[in-house]
């Protein structure tokens, strides 16, 4: 039935969604029934993604691919062998990398959700692995990492949180600062999750100081009016949680900004001495020509 590697992809490759829906159901019956051919069957597919990420081969049928994947994990007994682990940060992880990424990435999503949900101690190095992969001038590719974030905190245990929550809100805290309105109304939207909420309430001591600089500044001169008005309710909602960590963090971030004002004024008062004494420097060479003239 699966002959080789290059006979599947060359199958799954098809135009046609219907003929890859069909495909998908027959490889799925095949690897429930024929127990032998299971770990061939993870491997072909394995080199199938392999040469996808890497050597740009295309394949129309990475979606349906990562649907048989996501009923194979969610069959894996627990604990996960070191096979599986290995697919998840070799494969998985990084097949967020390629362009075509919107067009698996909900299943791609349900496959890495799956080996959290089952192995509480992936999740670290998960968060950690797809952080780096952040994109830098993709905004959409930003907004689809955000849903995933999202599904990946929905079903985070608490002690996993505390592990991820520096770099995780560094990052969100860049999103919500982001000019593309999308990426900043989706970063926000975190706080609509009542799971997130009250896990974020539980360490507000550690996320205000973090979030805080970004929401500030938004306020005052986003130029878009719904993020501002999202900014304030989260603003207002990490009042509700310490009011009076909420009047420090004010306090000191307006401090700082007035020593930075003050650092702006010396540096261009600096700048404006440098400019005078080098007009006055070519002036005195000027005059010193005419008069050798």
């Amino acid at each position: 039935a699966v002959v080789s590697t290059q006979s599947t992809g060359a199958l799954f490759n098809s135009e046609d969604p219907r003929e890859r829906d069909m495909l998908k159901t027959l490889l799925h019956r095949i690897y429930g029934k024929f127990l032998g051919l299971r770990s061939f069957i993870r491997k072909n597919i394995n080199y199938i993604f392999l040469r996808y990420i890497y050597e740009g081969e295309n394949c129309n049928g990475i979606a349906e691919f990562l649907e048989i994947l996501g009923s194979i994990i969610n069959g894996f007994a627990v604990p996960l062998k070191q096979e599986h682990r290995l697919f998840l940060f070799k494969v998985l992880i990084p097949l967020h990398k390629p362009r075509g990424i919107a067009t698996y990435h909900a299943q791609l999503a349900y496959c890495i959700v799956q080996f959290v949900e089952k192995d509480p101690s992936l999740t670290e190095p998960t968060i950690l692995g797809l952080l780096k992969l952040w994109p830098k001038t993709n905004s959409a590719k930003e907004v689809m990492l955000l849903g995933e974030f999202e599904e990946v905190l929905d079903i985070i245990e608490p002690a996993q949180f505390k592990k991820i929550i520096i770099p995780l809100f560094k990052m969100l805290a860049k999103a919500v600062s982001s000019p593309q309105f999308q990426v900043a109304e989706r970063a926000l939207y975190f706080w609509n999750n009542e799971y997130i909420m009250s896990l974020i309430e539980e360490h507000c001591r550690i996320i205000m100081p973090i979030m805080f600089p970004a929401l500030y500044l938004i306020s005052k001169d986003h130029w878009n009016q719904t993020i501002v008005a999202l900014v304030y309710n989260v603003m207002k909602t990490f009042m509700e949680m310490n009011n009076q960590l909420f009047d420090e963090l004010t306090l000191s971030f307006k401090a700082e900004r007035q020593k930075e004002k003050r650092k702006e004024a010396h540096r261009e008062e600096a700048w404006k001495k440098v400019q005078k004494r080098a007009i006055e420097a070519s002036n005195v060479n000027a005059n010193n020509k005419q008069n050798i003239g």
